[in-house]
């Protein structure tokens, strides 16, 4: 079962909302997870209802208890890991500066380091997010259950996971050399998963399938496919083939048996079937668009979970009730 899962996906489909859910579900039967931001936006801080969040690991949620009620719900922690921060902790961790390095990060030279050295940065973000899958208590055991990643898009996922690769080729001895060794041992073992979200779109879903060759390619292990905001089809098999074609009168007879008068020229009945047989088309046009693009998904050969589209929007109780149908849908 991996222990590491990194969420990615286009913008705008959902990754942020997906990996908060995905970290109530696994903090089930009294397991802790650790949520971890990088990008700085702040997302599962809102997410969650709750203030911004600092460079420290905290508990932002209770898990449900488990499906049989036997046991109760883990702890979500929560973590927005701050790249000039990390490189003060590598600085202490590797070369003691302690109070040097805090003068440096005074004189601007920590931040001006990050910001010509995008590299860097990542380096930095998925260090930190490993150590804590890494992490052990006093009395040798792990102490987050699992760390799920909010990471960044699709577009440049497989670059962000892969550049401690890159270091280590760069810096053939020494303590960082032996520190992206370690990085990357962890993200391309079973202990990691890369998990993509999408929604019934071209685009996102064609990224989705760009995104998981790249990341094979790259030999760092791709878990499953979470398809986002996905709707009901409100009308059968059947009866998308009538609102296709657009048959008037069908939908004549069906609004005179509802008691809205015959279809006569003029009447209430006739101003409505032009407006709903468009209507009906729509929903049929984009019913068969979706499911051509989740047979797309589906031949990736992964396994794919959905989530529902929510009307209301996301707030807390939108996310508890996603995470339900993450647990429902088995392990991930």
């Amino acid at each position: 079962m991996s222990r590491l899962h990194v969420v990615s996906g286009k913008g705008g489909t959902g990754k942020t909302t997906v990996a908060a859910a995905l970290a109530l579900a696994l903090a089930t039967e009294g397991r802790r997870t650790l949520l971890v931001e990088v990008e700085g936006r702040q997302g599962i801080a809102q997410l969650f209802e709750t203030e911004a969040l600092p460079y420290e690991e905290r508990k932002i949620a209770v898990a449900p208890a488990s499906d049989s009620g036997r046991r109760a719900g883990g702890e979500v922690h929560a973590l927005a890991i701050d790249a000039e921060r990390a490189l003060l902790d590598y600085l202490q961790m590797f070369y003691k500066l302690g109070s040097a390095g805090r003068a440096l990060k005074k004189l601007g030279a920590i931040d001006f380091a990050t910001t010509i050295a995008p590299g860097l940065r990542d380096v930095l973000l998925t260090g930190k997010a490993c150590e804590a899958v890494r992490r052990k208590d006093k009395n040798g055991r792990f102490v987050y259950d699992a760390v799920v990643m909010d990471a960044p898009p699709t577009g440049r996922i497989t670059r962000f996971l892969n550049v401690n690769d890159e270091v280590a080729g760069l810096a053939k001895i020494g303590p960082i050399h032996n520190q992206a060794q370690a990085v990357m041992r962890v993200l391309k073992s079973p202990e990691t998963a890369v998990h993509l979200v999408t929604l019934l779109e071209e685009m996102p879903v064609q990224e989705t399938a760009d995104g998981v060759e790249e990341l094979r390619a790259a030999g760092i292990p791709v878990g499953g496919i979470v398809i986002n905001m996905t709707r009901p089809a409100l009308l059968d098999n059947g009866d998308l083939d009538i609102a296709a074609r657009g048959a008037r009168t069908g939908v004549a007879k069906a609004l005179s048996q509802a008691g809205l008068g015959g279809a006569r020229r003029g009447g209430l009945a006739d101003r409505l079937i032009d407006p709903l047989l468009e209507q009906a088309r729509e929903h049929a046009e984009r019913v068969e668009l979706e499911r051509a693009e989740h047979a797309e998904l589906t031949a990736i050969g992964l396994p794919t979970y959905e989530l529902e589209l929510l009307p209301e929007g996301v707030d807390l109780a939108g996310l508890y009730h996603l995470a339900r149908d993450l647990r429902k849908q088995g392990p991930i």
